[in-house]
């Protein structure tokens, strides 16, 4: 199993709009990293849901359901999406405040590459940011 972050900016997607919709289609990506991250992501891959610009917070934890295909945004063929659902909302958001301040996560792609939109993340700090989040 891999470990992923997505983020969105919650006015325009949120984790109430996704938990409401039910089933999520991660479209509109283009950055080719981040397309090949999506094109990376396998069935059951646990994905970390960050609200980007308003809150800079982890708020859930989405499953990948569907892996790569068409963008149906674009007919431009080198876009690709992948479908994900709602899994939890963690207890407690873990702001990016604090996953900057722990020496664990000082590699964590979020802080090193922060305008990726979808990054891999290794185990260890997914569980270290659940871990931040039962505190």
């Amino acid at each position: 199993m891999n470990y992923w972050l997505v983020k969105s900016e919650p006015f325009k997607y949120s984790w109430d709009d996704f938990v409401n919709q039910g089933t999520g289609v991660w479209d509109g990506v283009r950055n080719f990293q981040a397309r090949n991250n999506l094109k990376a992501m396998k069935v059951d891959d646990l994905v970390l849901f960050y609200h980007s610009n308003e809150g800079m917070e982890v708020v859930g934890i989405a499953k990948i359901v569907k892996e790569a295909y068409q963008d149906p945004t674009t007919d431009d063929k080198n876009w690709v999406v992948v479908d994900l659902v709602p899994v939890e909302k963690l207890p407690k958001t873990v702001t990016l405040k604090q996953m900057k301040a722990d020496e664990r996560l000082k590699d964590l792609s979020l802080i090193k590459q922060s305008r990726l939109s979808v990054a891999h993340i290794k185990p260890e700090e997914f569980d270290i940011i659940l871990g931040l989040a039962h505190e």
